[in-house]
């Protein structure tokens, strides 16, 4: 691991251990255990790819994975 991505991880994991002081998840629980750990995550990981896939479909980058309607006649 280069000093970057040493810098990287390092900055991903205090902001963790700073956002789960007040995390909830989406079902309004707080996190107890392991098991709602990993839950949080996926449901983090899952807001952050749909906030991608919305900008770049915003922006004309989309990669085709949705369809395009725009053509239809």
């Amino acid at each position: 691991m280069d000093t970057n991505q040493r810098q990287i991880a390092l900055s991903v994991l205090e902001g963790l251990r700073e956002d789960l002081v007040y995390a909830h998840l989406n079902n309004g629980r707080r996190i107890l255990d392991v098991a709602d750990l990993r839950q949080y995550l996926y449901e983090q990981m899952g807001r952050i790819r749909t906030s991608a896939f919305v900008l770049a479909e915003l922006h004309g980058n989309g990669n085709c994975h949705g369809q395009d309607f725009s053509n239809r006649g």
